[in-house]
């Protein structure tokens, strides 16, 4: 292996304007000219079978499976990927009909018809894993394969947003004679269809991408392999990028380490910064016996001060958050702070006492370890210190890594606990839908019939998501109302990179996933 050692020297800030447009801080090269560039990051998969991810696992999906639909650089709505055309056939958006590219195969030679894709779509509804993406599935009746190369996709209620969903990495096609159609894959292989193949894999350390010579999509792939390395913290991925070891970072930097890198001098690395959309929040269970009181989560809602959680614990890398719905999508609002104001004590006494409470409140907040970053533990010792100040509340924290983590809210164990989303497409309906139904993403029911039955439903009557601004306002002003859910901040996303590498500022899609293949090596100075 060539060897990649080199001085720090300065860092160079790039603006997040550079995410979308470019601004000539990387120039162009040739792919590889020095050996696989390596990734980064803390964010690990859970598993490589699609049809049980609805997570951070979608990042590597990404970029060795392929989906029907997907997002080259620049584009902000699906794009035709394995497919060579799709749209709706049908005023009522609940006919919808793709074409494959000829020619299609998987890695391994065997061919891609749209009997695989059905395959593929069937097999996460019927194996309907717990961690799974079906309930992003909701508005499917039954897909048909016609013939090797045309899928129709029958929906039960009409639903602009299916191309997203098609887009995302959850509807990954696999190869029928290796992913069964009642069980989850275990041999721990992948055959996918995507611009790299997986030429080796070891869980939680690292993962080996390279070119997938059978691929057929719009990816122009810059390199011709990538390896990604998982580590546990920001610290340790941070020292590896100055001593050379990897080439750039992707996802889990912490707020320490941003504005250390921010502010140190140094012509070997460069730092992007720009918008991003995931946000963190807090999920309350209806099962718990003060958590369930409307009362308590509006009064813990009236004491939280998010501008202190994103100056003191994440140096300002990230923004504060008074809806579920990020700022920067259509339909965004600032519920929480029109309803709520500044932070409150008095007024959150006066909610308590209106319900009857007079006591302190005894509640456990729980928080994974190892998954949104190193600043989580910090985070909920802020909100403990800052609701236990306020003489209202007894908080005990509790945590686990989030392999047990996951399995321990959706058996209904937390009575708060806190959860992170990166979007599975950029509309403010996967920032509500997710959530809400007696099947959601977050193992807790919560019916919010307004919003399943009536928003929502009209909402996605509408191709032009400009026109359905207001149902997404009514959506997120239930959402305060309720107070089942409690958004705290968005993020940034930031990527450090080694001077020599370009295409950083490509990289990431409208999800914040990161399509490897835009990155390439300098070879001009």
């Amino acid at each position: 292996m060539f060897d990649r050692k080199r001085g720090l020297r300065r860092v160079a800030a790039v603006a997040s304007i550079c995410l979308v447009a470019g601004c000539g801080v990387f120039s162009d090269g040739d792919p590889d000219s020095e050996g696989p560039i390596v990734v980064g990051t803390t964010s690990a998969p859970s598993t490589l079978d699609p049809a049980a991810s609805w997570d951070g696992s979608w990042e590597l999906f990404r970029n060795i499976y392929q989906t029907l639909l997907a997002y080259p650089n620049g584009a902000t709505t699906p794009q035709p990927d394995a497919a060579k055309s799709c749209g709706f056939t049908d005023a009522s958006n609940r006919t919808y009909r793709c074409e494959l590219r000829p020619g299609m195969e998987f890695s391994d030679g065997d061919p891609l018809t749209a009997e695989a894709v059905k395959h593929s779509i069937d097999r996460i509804r019927t194996i309907n894993a717990a961690s799974g993406p079906a309930g992003l599935l909701g508005s499917l009746d039954r897909v048909q394969a016609l013939g090797d190369r045309e899928v129709v996709f029958h929906l039960n209620k009409p639903d602009a947003t299916f191309p997203f969903v098609l887009a995302t990495p959850a509807m990954s096609i696999v190869d029928p004679d290796d992913y069964p159609a009642k069980s989850l894959r275990k041999d721990g292989e992948v055959f996918g269809s995507g611009p790299y193949k997986l030429q080796s894999y070891k869980d939680g350390e690292k993962a080996e991408l390279v070119r997938n010579d059978h691929y057929q999509g719009f990816a122009e792939r810059q390199n011709d392999a990538v390896t990604i390395r998982y580590f546990r913290d920001s610290g340790s991925m941070v020292k590896a990028l100055k001593e050379g070891q990897i080439d750039l970072t992707y996802r889990g930097l912490a707020a320490d380490d941003i504005v250390a890198l921010q502010r140190h001098d140094s012509t070997d690395l460069q730092l992007v910064d720009g918008a991003g959309t995931d946000i963190s929040y807090l999920v309350f269970n209806p099962k718990d016996r003060w958590a369930k009181n409307p009362a308590v989560r509006k009064a813990i809602a009236q004491v939280v001060d998010r501008a202190a959680i994103a100056h003191k614990v994440y140096k300002d890398t990230v923004d504060p958050l008074y809806s579920m719905v990020p700022k920067g999508l259509t339909g965004h609002t600032a519920g929480f702070f029109d309803d709520y104001g500044a932070p409150s004590v008095s007024k959150a006494r006066q909610i308590l006492s209106a319900a009857g409470i007079t006591q302190r409140v005894p509640l456990t907040f729980w928080y994974t370890t190892d998954r949104y970053g190193s600043e989580t533990a910090k985070e909920f010792q802020e909100l403990k210190a800052q609701l236990e100040d306020s003489g209202l509340f007894t908080i005990t924290l509790k945590s686990r890594p989030w392999k047990t983590y996951v399995v321990g809210y959706q058996k209904g164990e937390y009575p708060v606990f806190g959860r992170g989303w990166f979007p599975d497409f950029p509309d403010a309906d996967n920032f509500i839908a997710p959530f809400v139904g007696e099947r959601n993403a977050l193992g807790t029911p919560y019916p919010a019939p307004k919003i399943t039955k009536t928003l929502l439903p009209e909402s996605r009557r509408e191709s032009d998501r400009a026109k359905v601004v207001k149902e997404f306002e009514e959506a997120q002003q239930v959402l305060v109302n309720d107070a089942r859910l409690l958004p705290l901040w968005q993020g940034r996303q930031y990527v450090a990179a080694s001077d020599d590498i370009s295409g950083g500022e490509q990289a990431l899609d409208p999800s914040t996933i990161m399509m490897m293949w835009e990155l390439h090596r300098k070879t001009s100075w």
